[in-house]
């Protein structure tokens, strides 16, 4: 929809934003913006291929043998279930006896449908903390049309209903923690002053039975200026109180106390990531950390007792040591023992550790295949309450997600449940590579797609992140592999920098100043693809969300010859008022401070509001947002798109009313959009004879 020559603005200095109006996500004159544009689009994309590819994947999210995730509490498998009869969902419990049979027997607690049509509110499920030990009383998540803030309700699960009288918190980012049965600690950006200036929580407060949460008394602040403070409960041994002050994104200050406030910091680097259990700590630092006259490089993860730390001892055991491609992707407690998640070139392996006063013994966890992707967790939501039992998940691009069963003796894991497949995997098979950045770093790739796919021709949907530590690893493709990969064509998943597949190193290196490098980076696989033979850039439809958004604008001003479309979703755009608009300013330890001149005459290079200008090849884009998204401003899409329009550019956009952070609130809008975007990136790259002409 571009506009007249005469009405072209552009920013000629940093701060001129003609198109700031397009911020109030509610305005009058932007929502009219916004109908036009969505009605521009559906009129370009929405014919019977369209519609027909957004049933296909409804019907792939619906479908009733996928796999139904579940957490123990107490004596019951909870899961929360969405298909075609039920869009908002169920949550729902059975018992481990019950969920290993084919077809297991549901108890209903909430449908959330029901809900919806007899309050009349957009209510999207968020989660559910239940009491510990009784496990009869839960606090309810819910969101107004799948926002990050929450409307906290005590849910009765004996009687299966809300309990009148009971707890309750108006609309907040933030939750809470049970202390005990009429009592919460509350961490809400609930009521005046409470909020930081990232929009979470400032304080932790003391909620009881009966009273207002927005007079509840404070026992733990952080500054305003800090990202925000989170609280939590330890019972093992007695209850322990756990205040955070999240300082930045990767900087925390950690305190133990009680009831009446915190008692006793933590001395950890800021920069740390610790847990504990049965009176064994496990701490990762992620910058060099000299303690007990060593220096311990960092990801070097470390051991020793909960005790003798708080009482001053620093004799830590080295329990893992990082190595230039080989990184330790996560670690928790369970039982007493501490499992390791590792990343070797990308395989996936675990270890059990148990923590004694000598060397802590080692377990490798066997049977875990090479390729792919395997996760593994506790069953039991509460530490407390666990015996042990582990869920492992193992999936590739082209094989459905397994979900089994073990324990930490390592013996005799059982397969639970197997999802059904989200499309035709025939013919396909997954291949790994490596590109060349412009700095000569080695980026892998994993490319699914037919056999013999180098034809100089292919059909590439390329996507990437690249960003907090968010490691891309090659899961099954549900959707995109309905929309793209059983119809012939090639996936490929870039493992650029930024993410955390091969560790902090491989994050600080694409942070900050490096962020253009991790831009740098995608760019590369582009161009691999090509030189590879398996494509042209004409047939490349790139796709990221959120900080992959960022990536894919970055793509369309700096890299435009190596795409012939680009699917910009949820995104950062406008990094000079990124830090101003909702929770951004918690993320400026990612990206820097663009008011600071210092941290701005980096970040200008990758702020595609700014560096966008007309006569330039730009291939064709749709940018996507949601309204309700609290998390990424809605503006950052709305405004690049008005920009590129006036200049003259093939730039179409897409804002459905909810969804939140994500692609929608239910099964139907999460496959409007998939589908929306596959139709356009097709057409744009000319792929199954859809629409090339009226892209060139």
């Amino acid at each position: 929809m571009p506009v007249p020559p005469d009405a072209r603005p552009t920013l000629a200095a940093p701060d001129d934003d003609p198109w700031l109006w397009l911020e109030e996500v509610e305005g009058e004159r932007a929502l009219a913006w916004v109908q036009g544009q969505n009605a521009a689009t559906l009129s370009r994309l929405a014919d019977a291929a369209f519609e027909a590819d957004r049933d296909a994947v409804r019907a792939v999210l619906d479908r009733p043998d996928k796999l139904p995730f579940v957490t123990r509490r107490g004596g019951w498998l909870y899961n929360f279930w969405q298909d075609a009869a039920n869009p908002r969902g169920l949550w729902r419990r059975t018992t481990l006896e019950s969920y290993r049979r084919p077809e297991p027997e549901w108890e209903l607690l909430l449908d959330l449908d029901a809900l919806v049509a007899a309050e009349g509110a957009d209510w999207v499920w968020q989660g559910a903390t239940t009491l510990p030990g009784t496990h009869d009383r839960a606090m309810l998540r819910l969101s107004r049309g799948g926002g990050d803030a929450v409307v906290l309700r005590e849910f009765d699960l004996a009687g299966r209903r809300f309990v009148e009288g009971g707890f309750a918190m108006p609309e907040a980012k933030g939750g809470v923690d049970w202390l005990d049965r009429d009592t919460l600690l509350l961490s809400a950006a609930l009521g005046e002053g409470m909020a930081t200036r990232s929009g979470y929580s400032r304080t932790i407060r003391l909620w009881r039975r009966g009273t207002d949460p927005a007079a509840a008394k404070v026992i733990f602040a952080c500054d305003e200026t800090h990202m925000g403070a989170w609280g939590g409960v330890e019972r093992e041994g007695g209850e322990r109180l756990v205040f955070i002050d999240q300082i930045g994104f990767y900087d925390t200050t950690v305190h133990i106390g009680d009831r009446s406030g915190p008692k006793q910091r933590l001395d950890l680097p800021a920069d740390a990531e610790f847990r504990w259990q049965r009176g064994w700590m496990a701490v990762r630092p992620r910058s060099p950390w000299t303690i007990g006259g060593t220096t311990h490089a960092p990801d070097t993860l470390l051991g020793i007792g909960l005790a003798e730390f708080l009482a001053g001892d620093r004799g830590f055991q080295v329990l893992f040591t990082p190595g230039e491609r080989r990184a330790l992707e996560g670690f928790f407690w369970c039982d007493g023992r501490l499992v390791l998640s590792v990343l070797d070139e990308l395989r996936p392996e675990f270890t059990i550790l148990t923590p004694g006063a000598g060397e802590w013994r080692a377990a490798p966890v066997p049977g875990i295949p090479a390729a792919g992707v395997a996760q593994l967790w506790p069953l039991d939501a509460e530490a407390e309450e666990s015996d042990g039992s582990l869920l492992l998940r193992l999936e590739d691009p082209i094989t459905p997600p397994g979900l089994m069963l073990t324990d930490l003796s390592l013996k005799h894991p059982s397969l639970l449940r197997r999802s059904s497949p989200s499309f035709d995997a025939g013919g396909l098979v997954v291949t790994r590579h490596e590109a060349v950045s412009v700095d000569g770093e080695r980026i892998p790739y994993v490319q699914t797609g037919p056999a013999g796919a180098e034809t100089g021709e292919a059909p590439v949907h390329l996507s990437g992140y690249g960003g907090f530590r968010v490691s891309r690893l090659p899961h099954y493709q549900g959707m995109i592999g309905k929309l793209w990969l059983e119809k012939g064509g090639t996936t490929v998943v870039a493992n650029i920098r930024g993410g955390g597949e091969f560790g902090t190193r491989w994050h600080e290196a694409g942070r900050r100043e490096g962020k253009r490098l991790s831009h740098d980076d995608f760019a590369a696989v582009a161009a691999d693809l090509v030189r590879r033979g398996v494509t042209r850039p004409g047939r490349i439809a790139a796709e990221g969300g959120s900080n992959g958004g960022l990536l894919i604008a970055n793509m369309l001003t700096r890299y435009p010859e190596r795409f012939g479309a680009l699917f910009c979703t949820i995104p950062l755009i406008d990094m000079r008022r990124y830090s101003k608009l909702l929770a951004g300013a918690s993320w400026i330890a990612e990206y820097g401070d663009p008011d600071k001149p210092g941290d701005w005459a980096f970040l200008q290079h990758i702020s595609a509001y700014h560096t966008a200008e007309p006569g330039r090849p730009y291939p064709p884009i749709l940018i996507a947002t949601t309204r309700r998204d609290d998390r990424v401003h809605p503006g950052h899409a709305r405004k690049m798109t008005a920009k590129l329009q006036a200049m003259g550019y093939e730039a179409l956009f897409h804002e459905p009313a909810a969804g939140g952070h994500g692609y929608g609130k239910d099964n139907a809008e999460v496959a409007n959009f998939a589908a929306l975007g596959a139709a356009f990136l097709r057409r744009a790259i000319g792929w199954m004879g859809e629409g090339a002409a009226e892209w060139t």
